[in-house]
């Protein structure tokens, strides 16, 4: 009988550790995910309060992208010792008379690389535009319109709105895919 060659310890890698600029368990699980899926490495991954600098809800570009990379940057300052910093900040924008969702994702190593991406954007419901527009933050707005608690916490308004086909996590995953490109193609970045 042929045993399986052991595998010695010491080659074993350490896991990388990334540390997400909120404690939301959607943006540290879509994170999370991520990582897992572009590399063949391990991870630990962990969320951290921190400031991203802007209003509670932001708007358009400008200030969805400070945000994330606020949270990258002071996740960062915090935590010094990680490989990874991730910021994701969800924004909205209008556009004419309309409002659109989206988020920014930032990822900062330790050398000086940044990796960004903005999530697909999608049109929101006149309801939840006017509530947004009077100053109610985004989830607070679904919870409202859909009879839902701490919405922003699971499916958000994108999986409200696909009826679970999209949720939150997968959506978010998608962009932070996306800004690890640089980290993934090293020499063109």
């Amino acid at each position: 009988m042929a045993f399986p060659k052991r595998r010695n310890l010491q080659e074993q890698k350490r896991q990388k550790l990334v540390i997400v600029g909120s404690k939301n368990p959607v943006k540290i699980k879509s994170t999370e995910n991520a990582f897992s899926t572009l590399f063949d490495e391990s991870f630990i991954v962990q969320g951290l309060n921190v400031d991203p600098k802007v209003s509670p809800q932001p708007k358009g570009d400008v200030e969805t992208y400070t945000g994330a990379y606020n949270r990258a940057f002071a996740s960062k300052n915090a935590f010094p010792e990680a490989d990874f910093w991730v910021g994701i900040e969800g924004g909205v924008d209008n556009v004419g008379e309309q409002m659109v969702s989206f988020a920014w994702m930032v990822v900062l190593n330790n050398e000086s690389t940044i990796g960004k991406a903005k999530t697909a954007t999608f049109f929101l419901p006149e309801a939840v535009n006017k509530m947004v527009s009077e100053g109610m933050e985004l989830g607070e707005a679904d919870d409202k319109l859909f009879n839902r608690t701490n919405s922003k916490e699971s499916g958000g308004a994108v999986g409200i709105l696909t009826n679970g086909v999209i949720s939150r996590a997968d959506y978010y995953q998608q962009a932070i895919s996306l800004a690890l490109i640089p980290f993934l193609q090293k020499e063109y970045y």
